[in-house]
């Protein structure tokens, strides 16, 4: 009998669950990875890759993710096994946000240096002369690398045009401490992280499964990733 290999995509009452879950079904048939959707964490422990989806605010994601009993479980996938944050569940990745209390904020899980901030474009124009909204929600293209670090794509961009667009929906982004971690950006009143890495961690501010054939791509690549 074939033993599937499993996709955990990690539930703890704050992710998009239902569109990502049925974007890596659509890009694991065949492939013999199962995906399942899952609140428990032995799941998750046992899963051979993990995704963090996220969305809301992100002081809720880490109370949920606590009171879930799942942020051991994050961890331990971080240090073993590929896991693919999407949204909030990138910015979790980082030490801290300023979003939730002023002057506080809320820490995250420190699984890289670095802050998430929030856009600060009040009263600045975009090219067409329009106002810059926040929180930024559209399509926005994705430039692979970093200006500060450029260096070799990461894996995961196989296939994929440098200058895709994406689908986002944030009013904060991450500024990770080390330009290296930086592996995507994007332009929003300036440059931005849109996909961070390092080791066998990915993560996106976008989100791939509302991102059509190229975020179904990245989705793809990360069931054949081996880090």
């Amino acid at each position: 009998m074939t033993v599937m290999k499993k996709v955990a995509v990690v539930d703890y009452g704050m992710g998009n669950l239902r569109s990502v879950s049925q974007a890596l079904v659509h890009v694991a048939e065949g492939t013999g990875f199962e995906v399942i959707v899952t609140g428990r964490v032995q799941d998750v422990l046992d899963a051979d890759r993990v995704v963090l989806p996220g969305q809301g605010a992100m002081r809720d994601c880490m109370h949920e993710l606590d009171a879930s009993g799942m942020r051991q479980a994050v961890l331990h996938a971080a240090a073993n096994k590929p896991l693919f944050g999407v949204c909030v569940g990138m910015q979790m990745l980082l030490e801290h946000s300023e979003e939730g209390q002023v002057g506080v904020g809320t820490p995250a899980l420190g699984l890289f240096a670095g802050e998430v901030l929030k856009f600060d474009l009040a009263g600045r124009l975009q090219l067409d002369g329009s106002c810059f909204k926040v929180p930024q929600m559209g399509w926005n293209q994705v430039f692979q690398g970093s200006a500060q670090a450029p260096s070799m794509a990461h894996p995961l961009w196989q296939g994929i045009a440098d200058g895709a667009y994406f689908y986002f929906v944030h009013s904060f982004y991450a500024k990770p401490s080390d330009a290296r971690h930086t592996v995507g950006e994007a332009d929003y009143g300036g440059r931005f992280t849109a996909a961070l890495a390092r080791d066998n961690i990915f993560a996106t501010q976008f989100h791939p499964e509302k991102s059509a054939e190229q975020g179904l791509a990245l989705y793809r690549n990360f069931l054949h990733w081996q880090p």
